[in-house]
């Protein structure tokens, strides 16, 4: 239990820095330009920080409670599986999503799917490597 809880929150924070290095890096900053109409202009960073905590929680307890049906013989290769399937989930069906509500360029939603897997694999290989039995 004790291991899951510094998992859960050390991704969280993990989660946290990946998004502000992914989103407020200069390209990005250019490629979501598209979004300035609509985007918020002020951050809730107290928000923020307990939603990526939250995340890191649930992502640690699904890798824990799909393991055992990953793909893989070691621990990184689980991590690996978990973080593919999770940017599926999470990363493709959203671009997916917005490719076929806005007109959003093709190369920022390419950025993002790359972004987006690189993020994911990040953190299953840290559950990988952290959580396997």
């Amino acid at each position: 239990m004790g291991t899951y809880v510094v998992v859960s929150v050390g991704s969280g924070i993990l989660f946290g820095v990946l998004d502000g290095v992914i989103n407020a890096n200069p390209l990005a900053r250019r490629l979501y330009q598209f979004y300035a109409p609509i985007a918020r202009t002020s951050l809730n960073p107290v928000a923020g920080i307990a939603i990526d905590l939250a995340y890191g929680f649930v992502l640690a307890g699904v890798f824990l409670l799909l393991q055992g049906s990953l793909p893989g013989d070691t621990g990184l290769l689980k991590g690996v599986s978990f973080g593919v399937l999770v940017w599926f989930f999470r990363v493709v069906m959203s671009a997916a999503s917005q490719w076929m509500m806005f007109r959003v360029p093709v190369v920022t939603l390419a950025y993002s799917l790359a972004a987006g897997l690189a993020e994911m694999l990040v953190l299953g290989v840290l559950y990988g490597l952290a959580l396997s039995l």
